[in-house]
């Protein structure tokens, strides 16, 4: 009987071959002479080139055996594979793709996007909640989490008394966040730093987590008390991929509109 394991192995194996066949020679270095047998690389000179042996290659291409999240990297990297294609690597071999440069490459290709909102306060988070990188409006609203230094914005917010006394009611916010977070920690129970974010909030949110309580979709409504004005939004969380969310945060009337307006061009 073939198991959903069997499954990955091999289409894990059909994803190296196929890479490897459609790359050119000439891009890693390797001269040809004449007309080759295989198309792109051979299987001998990726694995040298990864620093695995021929057999263990061969093997693993054939769906025959599992391999380290190591190995997989240094494939990623011979192959020169793309982010996307890295990812599904890691993912057909039962590792989450969650390292500094997965965040890198979600704000690169996201950027763009949370530029085109200056009406929209907008951050980019990891699986973690840490805060990519935000636009110019979520910083003329919001004082902090901070747009460098990547902090984790479940903790900024169940810490800081400044968004305490801006947010009303103050714990929405941070709870509407947290049941969407507890779906994310309970579904990746083996990435450490969805694990490590949820120890360091527990002792403050246990009584959430106690309830089980959880939320993937949906919006919910927020109000800011700035400058004495109440700005109105609708918060709703987006994810373009399995690592990566972006909390949108659309302005409700016209007189939020208007303040985000002036606050970000000033």
């Amino acid at each position: 009987m073939t198991t959903a394991a069997d499954f990955r192995r091999r289409e894990l194996g059909a994803f190296l071959r196929a890479i490897r066949e459609h790359v050119d020679p000439a891009d890693f270095g390797v001269v040809t002479t004449g007309r080759r047998r295989t198309p792109g690389l051979r299987r001998e000179e990726v694995a040298a080139a990864s620093g695995v042996g021929l057999a263990w290659y061969t093997w693993l291409e054939q769906g025959r055996v599992q391999t380290s999240r190591e190995v997989l990297e240094a494939l990623a990297r011979t192959l020169r594979m793309a982010r996307d294609e890295r990812r599904h690597l890691l993912a057909l071999g039962g590792y989450v793709a969650d390292d500094a440069a997965e965040d890198d490459g979600a704000v690169e290709w996201l950027r763009p996007m949370l530029d085109s909102w200056p009406l929209t306060p907008a951050l980019v988070l990891n699986r973690r909640y840490d805060v990519l990188a935000g636009n110019a409006a979520y910083a003329a609203v919001w004082p902090e989490p901070a747009l460098s230094g990547r902090p984790n914005l479940l903790l900024t917010l169940a810490s800081s008394h400044r968004l305490e006394e801006m947010l009303v009611p103050e714990e929405r916010f941070l709870y509407e966040l947290f049941l969407r977070f507890r779906v994310r920690a309970d579904r990746y129970p083996d990435d450490s730093g969805v694990m490590e974010r949820l120890r360091e909030l527990r002792p403050d949110l246990d009584h959430w987590w106690s309830c089980r309580a959880v939320r993937e979709f949906g919006s919910w409504p927020v109000t800011v008390l700035s400058g004495g004005h109440r700005l109105r939004f609708t918060c709703s969380l987006l994810q373009p991929d399995d690592s990566t969310t972006v909390l949108v945060q659309a302005p409700a009337d016209v007189e939020t509109r208007r303040w985000v307006e002036l606050r970000s061009s000033a």
